[in-house]
This record gives structure tokens, C-alpha cells and sequence, in this order.
């Protein structure tokens, strides 16, 4: 990638849109409503008031454009930014289905995406760690915003605090391979921001002041069932990854590893909508010095 990121992310925006897009949307139980959690447990401290300009960058579903939506009221605006359209139509349909005209969402590549100072609040939640290049991404985002505007957001801790991910990338490596160097990716994965140390340089660099670090653990819907479960690692995230790139010794292998994850998986806590397990973020929130 070029030093400026001018070409932004297309191998991986084009990785979304073939490959993850169709299992996102499979999973769409887990990835909404499993991970609100992180969403609500900062929600009612976020600093956006009434009549806000707001932009979700990342927005997948709509579902958090939507919430903040709320908060702005009709004289306010929410912005919901994804690459991946597929995504957000399931966002387009439900503000016109519940009437929200304070809302809109545009396709775009956030690394690229020419933005105006005319937002009073940024936010993502884990969508920043999926960046090629981050300091820029988050750069850019700050063009975004006004002078003392505030962007939080949030991702993933490590993965010994997110057994929900790693621990099926564990089982899996049982019988597989890692992937190789010239894997096909997202992009740096769930991880890559899970340095308090890193990260703070990172933000530095895009030219946020006042960054902050604020732990949330929560439990997240993992699947409804056993066998939900069981697919949902072996489509989405380190596990599908290493399951994906092995390719027919994948499916070869598939009874045994589906065993195997049965018995780590059935382990784990069980609620009335389904098997939650242990997972950990960080919400992150810096300014906007301006100038």
C-alpha cells in the first residue's frame, strides 16, 4: 500500500463484500445482538446531545446508527459510513420502517472517504481494527470532525480476555494448520488494537489529545445452540479463518473438528436466547484539538 494510502483498503473492502458479507449476514444474530453489550454498557455516557451531527464509521447493520439517532433527536443527523452496502440495507429499511429521518448511510471507504469539520461526535464500534493502515483511517476520520469534537471507539482487548474468539482458533489449530503469509484477510483482524501502549501512539500520530482507555467485560451470544455455535466459529473470525484457508484437509477434517468444539462449547454458560461466553474491549475516546 502506498505511503499515503491513497488506494485505501479495496483488496480488503473486496474481501468483505465476496466473502464475509453472506456469512455476516447468516450470523447476524450474533454479531447484533451478541455484541451490544459492549455498545450498551457506554451508550449513556457517550457525549452526544441533542441536535448533534454524528458519524458511525463502520456501521454494519445500522443498528448503533439508529441508537444514536435517538440520542441527536430530529434536529440532530447520524451519518452511518460501511464498505459493504449488503450491510446496510438492513439499516436503510428499518429507519423507514420506524420512521427515523434523522439518519442515512453511504457506502465508502473510511481511509479515503474526503470529509468537512462538520460532526460533533465520531464513533465505531469494532470496526478501527480492521484498518490497514489505522493512523491514517483515524486521521482522516478526525478531518471529520469539529474543533473539541469527541470520537470513542471501541475494540477488541487480547485474546486471553476473548476466549469467546480464541479459544475455537485453539481447538481448531488441533487439527490444522495456521494459515499462511498470503492468507486472504479483512484486514489486521479482531487483535490488532488490543494495546493500551500501541494504540495511544497510534492516536497520537492521527492527532487526538485527551485519549482515554475504559475496560468493559461482558458476555456476548456465542450461538443458540450448540450447533449454531459450531458454525459460527468455523465461518467468522480466527477460527473460520484457519478453518477457511485449510481448505479440503478442512473438510476432511470437518467431523472431527466439529466434534471437538461440541465438547468445548457445550461447556460454556448457557442463557435463555442461547450460550454466551467471556469477552473483554476496550472503549476508547479522544478529541479533536482542532487547528
Amino acid at each position: 500500500m502506498p505511503d499515503d494510502a491513497s488506494t485505501g483498503d479495496a483488496e480488503f473492502v473486496d474481501f468483505w463484500n465476496t466473502v464475509l458479507v453472506p456469512k455476516f449476514i447468516k450470523f447476524k444474530h450474533v454479531l447484533v445482538d451478541g455484541l451490544t453489550h459492549h455498545s450498551e454498557a457506554i451508550f449513556p455516557n457517550l457525549k452526544v446531545k441533542e441536535g448533534d451531527r454524528v458519524l458511525d464509521v463502520g456501521c454494519g447493520f445500522g443498528d448503533t446508527a439508529m441508537k444514536l439517532a435517538q440520542r441527536v433527536g430530529l434536529e440532530g443527523r447520524v451519518l452511518g459510513v460501511d464498505c459493504c452496502d449488503a450491510f446496510m440495507d438492513y439499516g436503510r429499511r428499518a429507519a423507514a420502517e420506524e420512521g427515523y429521518e434523522n439518519v442515512s448511510f453511504e457506502n465508502g471507504d473510511v481511509m479515503v472517504m474526503p470529509f468537512e469539520p462538520e460532526y460533533d461526535f465520531v464513533f465505531s464500534r469494532f470496526g478501527t481494527m480492521f484498518f490497514s493502515n489505522p493512523v491514517w483511517a483515524m486521521r482522516n476520520m478526525r478531518t471529520a470532525m469539529k474543533p473539541g469534537a469527541t470520537m470513542t471507539h471501541i475494540v477488541w482487548r487480547d485474546r486471553d480476555d476473548n476466549p469467546w474468539l480464541n479459544m475455537a482458533k485453539e481447538v481448531v489449530l488441533r487439527f490444522l494448520p495456521p494459515p499462511g503469509e498470503d492468507a486472504l484477510t479483512c484486514g489486521p483482524g479482531p487483535f490488532s488494537m488490543a494495546s493500551q501502549e500501541m494504540v495511544t501512539g497510534m492516536m497520537k500520530s492521527a492527532g487526538y489529545h485527551n485519549i482515554k482507555f475504559e475496560r468493559v467485560d461482558a458476555p456476548v451470544l456465542v450461538g443458540r445452540s450448540v450447533e449454531d455455535a459450531i458454525d459460527f466459529q468455523l465461518s467468522i473470525g480466527p477460527a473460520g479463518e484457519v478453518f477457511r484457508e485449510a481448505g479440503d484437509e478442512a473438510e476432511e477434517k470437518r467431523h472431527e473438528i466439529e466434534a471437538a468444539l461440541a465438547e468445548a462449547i457445550d461447556g460454556q454458560k448457557k442463557e435463555a436466547d442461547g450460550i454466551v461466553m467471556d469477552s473483554s474491549s476496550w472503549v476508547i475516546s479522544a478529541t479533536n484539538p482542532g487547528g
